[in-house]
């Protein structure tokens, strides 16, 4: 697993007010001008609330974006996450490091302490924007990047409420382009042959559009941490440009390990060991890709989700926080969050258990 960072502390400076405007609407989209102070370091920034449900919560998290000339630790912009509703604070970070861990590609991610117009804000997770920076850090070529922004990029024609489409790219939004193209034709074509084409037609086509292997290794990543939404929301496409083909990456995994989005308990067995999108359906119906995603999930499930691969990482992640999370104005109490090794590792456990045991379901 990455190794776990020290928490260091963001002092941030915003115009007074034009930060109590973005407070009366949390979801303006005029930005904020101000200074990050990181050590002896200044760098101007914009921010803006960020996340949905999360904007109406009393801790909010931040989107901080610099000027095209300066880049803040090589990124152009950075997700600070309040992860309010999880009681551990670590769910999003354990979730993207495992998924680097085991081959998948995800943002980076630390936790830092942040200050804001003198204020303690408290404990926050610094998460990497997936953008063309992101594919240039890792070596990766350049290539449109697509967000699911909801849950009607379920891959389908049809929306998880019944209800027929109006374009195929409903659900999605266009990150990044370097060309800055409208063109969303290969995305267009991934939907409509993944909802048209016959099996045996749909089994040759299908690999020339996907990186079926990283998709495998994906779904198998979000059946074992159970992220309930990730399935038809909280990822990314990139088309690579040099292969042509679409890998998917997690995005926010906080509602994973045993809880959902709320914080709240979430039974080992709430996720079926297939998933479920209309994309991944038509995989598993190809015996050859069935396969594929049977043995990708036991080696998951023998060596990277468990809890011996797993419970020194996570008591470690636990310690480093903990003295900064006591420190957090919004946390209510300790006691919650010391309760929260043991019940990961319980349910790791558990999941571990339930998806060997219905392994014969993909044979």
């Amino acid at each position: 697993m990455e190794s776990i960072q020290e928490v260091i502390q963001y002092e941030i400076i915003a115009n007074p007010k034009k930060l109590k405007k973005l407070r009366n609407d949390p979801w303006s989209d005029t930005p904020v001008p101000g200074k990050l102070q990181l050590l002896n370091q200044i760098y101007d920034m914009d921010l803006l609330y960020r996340g949905h449900h999360i904007r109406k919560l009393p801790k909010k998290s931040y989107d901080i974006t610099f000027p095209n000339f300066q880049l803040f630790q090589n990124q152009r912009r950075i997700h600070l996450n309040a992860e309010y509703k999880d009681p551990s604070r670590i769910r999003n970070k354990l979730s993207f490091d495992f998924f680097n861990d085991i081959g998948v590609i995800a943002p980076k991610s630390k936790h830092v302490q942040l200050r804001l117009n003198k204020r303690l804000e408290g404990v926050y997770l610094q998460i990497e924007s997936f953008d063309g920076l992101f594919l240039k850090n890792r070596g990766l070529a350049d290539g449109d990047i697509y967000y699911a922004t909801n849950d009607d990029a379920n891959f389908s024609l049809i929306t998880p409420e019944g209800n027929t489409k109006k374009n195929l790219l409903d659900g999605y939004t266009k990150h990044y382009s370097k060309s800055h193209s409208p063109t969303n034709e290969p995305l267009e074509n991934l939907i409509f042959l993944i909802n048209t084409l016959p099996k045996a037609e749909f089994k040759k086509e299908i690999a020339l559009v996907l990186n079926i292997p990283k998709y495998m290794l994906w779904l198998a990543g979000v059946v074992c941490t159970q992220n309930f939404d990730g399935f038809i929301h909280n990822y990314a496409l990139y088309r690579n440009d040099d292969t042509g083909l679409f890998d998917i990456t997690p995005w926010d995994y906080d509602g994973t390990w045993g809880r959902n989005l709320n914080g709240k308990e979430l039974d080992h067995d709430y996720v079926p060991i297939t998933g479920y999108n209309t994309l991944s359906a038509r995989l598993l119906s190809v015996p050859q890709f069935r396969k594929q995603y049977h043995s990708t999930l036991s080696d998951l499930l023998e060596h990277y989700f468990t809890v011996t691969y797993l419970e020194g990482y996570i008591r470690e992640l636990l310690q480093t926080i903990r003295p900064y999370v006591l420190q957090d104005p919004y946390q209510k109490s300790i006691d919650a969050f010391d309760r929260e090794f043991d019940y990961i590792l319980e349910f790791i456990k558990k999941r571990n258990d339930y998806l060997k045991a219905n392994m014969n379901l993909l044979l």
